[in-house]
């Protein structure tokens, strides 16, 4: 039963091992992986896709934003949804219909069911990570929780690492269509194993009656709102236009409404009391500064070898996929080892440390970097995914209350999923804009009748007219613009990676400010260093 003190904080999650712990670990990766993995497809395969509806830019920009909108406006509020309905309603049935949507809408060429389907297939999409959380906390041993927690960790940095490869891989070899097929097969599959791993619960009929649907409904309104806003403002000049600004006025008034009813209300379905903890809310804001630090990895590296180098993404996604993806999967055997007997704490301070390292290196960029030049920097980046989100995610939770999972995971799923597209539609515009910036700079140094433009122009010039042509002037002046446009883009990406320097050291400094987490389940064993020598002593009686 659930308290009067308990109503006022939410309500109380709890759960029961499940009969096959294995399949329901299963659940997790694959619910992990699809969502992370089908969400970074959407952005990276765009391209592709608006050619394949025959889409115009404005199109395709709100085909990717209504998709991952709709993954924000319901995500906060699957946790409850799990705990009232059960796992398997939650996740079992939805993925069946995941799957045939996935099939279906490669064959729909009328926008408006574009987007209608888009928006359904972003929504169930954006149930499978929060519910796979709390079949972690629900339905697996205690014992079980660091690996599995480490999967959820894990998919974030393995999406972005390789999708890249995969939109390639698919458009190239096998047909666009199958950037939604895919899931046509992992998704049933991931419902089969939730039926499988995690016990069938009865409807709670009690917070059924007792629903919060109100904050519920204006929380995954008004952050929707905010990343359509944000996502739609770097096409629509921002405040200049009224659709943007009235999304994020809209969505800002939404959420205060938000707070207001979940301080009034009866029982409330998200309090914002289970924030009320300095751990807790600073490891909240390390996981956003994660995420923004991470951009140059999920952002920088693959848009410049895009733009600059002049790459396609399976060109690039080689890069992403051989040292980035795999060295993360390596080391995440070591990172749950260190967690057991190192305080989550110094891992990551190693962690934001190699992300400082990496983006530091990543400012000595020119456009003579190729693919290779990148190694060095998408290696670091992958041993600091590897070091840094695991330790926060235990950090969060080692001073939180597991009962509490359910008003908890909401302001989880508001900093995982709306900090990460938030981030990346920040950074195209920080990138735009220091573009332009840095064009007008280099404009000023390139004076018409000035020496040294005449004689690059005239340089250019010879060189069309050997091969040719009375447009030879023409093309030379295009290709000094070229030129130009090219060292503005430069100088943004390094503009780029020093913003994601400073959220590392910004990470580095909060993280200081952490105390250290009570007595509970991932507090770390210290390391006994003579075990490995104990057994080498002769037992007591025995002679040398």
């Amino acid at each position: 039963m659930v308290g009067s003190d308990d109503q006022a904080h939410g309500p109380v999650s709890r759960g029961g091992v499940g009969p096959r712990p294995l399949f329901a670990a299963g659940a997790v990766l694959l619910g992990a992986f699809l969502a992370n993995f089908d969400s970074r497809l959407t952005t990276v395969g765009l391209p592709d896709l608006r050619g394949a509806f025959s889409l115009g830019f404005d199109e395709g920009a709100w085909l990717s934003t209504a998709s991952i909108g709709s993954q924000i406006f319901i995500a906060p509020a699957v946790a409850w949804l799990a705990t009232v309905f059960g796992l398997r309603r939650v996740l079992g049935i939805p993925s069946l219909v995941y799957a045939v949507i996935s099939f279906i809408l490669p064959f729909v060429h009328y926008y408006p069911a574009l987007i209608g389907l888009g928006i359904v297939h972003g929504m169930l999409l954006g149930s499978f990570v929060p519910a796979t959380l709390m079949i972690i906390f629900r339905n697996l041993p205690i014992s079980w929780w660091l690996p599995a927690i480490s999967i959820y960790a894990i998919r974030v940095g393995f999406a972005f690492d390789t999708s890249t490869s995969f939109v390639g891989f698919a458009v190239e070899h096998l047909g666009w269509q199958w950037i939604y097929w895919h899931a046509v097969l992992i998704a049933p599959l991931m419902g089969l194993m939730v039926y499988l791993g995690t016990p069938a619960e009865p409807v709670n009929r009690a917070l059924l009656r007792d629903a919060d649907w109100g904050g519920m409904l204006l929380l995954g309104t008004s952050v929707s709102m905010i990343y359509a806003g944000l996502d739609q403002g770097n096409r629509l000049d921002w405040l200049g236009s009224g659709t943007v600004l009235a999304l994020l006025v809209g969505g800002g008034a939404l959420f205060i409404l938000f707070v207001i009813n979940e301080m009034t209300v009866r029982q409330p379905w998200a309090h914002v009391n289970v924030l009320f903890s300095r751990n807790v809310g600073l490891s909240l804001v390390g996981i956003l500064l994660y995420t923004l630090t991470g951009l140059s990895n999920s952002s920088l590296v693959p848009n410049f070898l895009g733009t600059v180098g002049l790459l396609r993404p399976e060109q690039s996604g080689v890069l992403l996929s051989v040292y980035g993806a795999l060295p993360m999967v390596v080391l995440v055997p070591l990172s749950i080892v260190l967690l057991r007997h190192v305080d989550a704490r110094l891992m990551v301070v190693l962690g934001f440390s190699a992300f400082a390292a990496a983006n530091l290196w990543g400012t000595e960029l020119s456009h003579d970097w190729a693919r290779e030049d990148f190694i060095g920097i998408v290696t670091l980046l992958s041993i600091a995914q590897a070091l840094t989100l695991l330790p926060l995610i235990i950090t969060l939770l080692s001073n939180s209350d597991p009962t509490r999972a359910t008003a908890f995971a909401a302001y989880i799923q508001i900093t995982r999923l709306g900090g990460a597209e938030i981030g990346i539609a920040l950074m195209g515009t920080w990138l735009r804009v220091r573009e332009q910036i840095h064009s007008n700079y280099l404009g000023q140094h390139v004076e018409n009748g000035s020496i040294d433009l005449t004689y690059a122009l005239k340089q250019l010039t010879d060189i069309f007219a050997a091969h040719g042509g009375s447009a030879a002037p023409g093309r030379a002046v295009a290709t000094l613009a070229a030129l130009v446009a090219r060292e503005a883009n430069v100088l943004a990406y390094i503009d780029g990676f020093w913003l994601c320097f400073y959220f590392a050291l910004a990470a580095l400094v909060l993280v200081a400010l952490i105390t250290r987490a009570p007595p509970g389940p991932f507090t770390p064993a210290p390391f006994d260093w003579g075990r490995p020598f104990r057994s080498l002593r002769p037992a007591r009686g025995d002679r040398i």
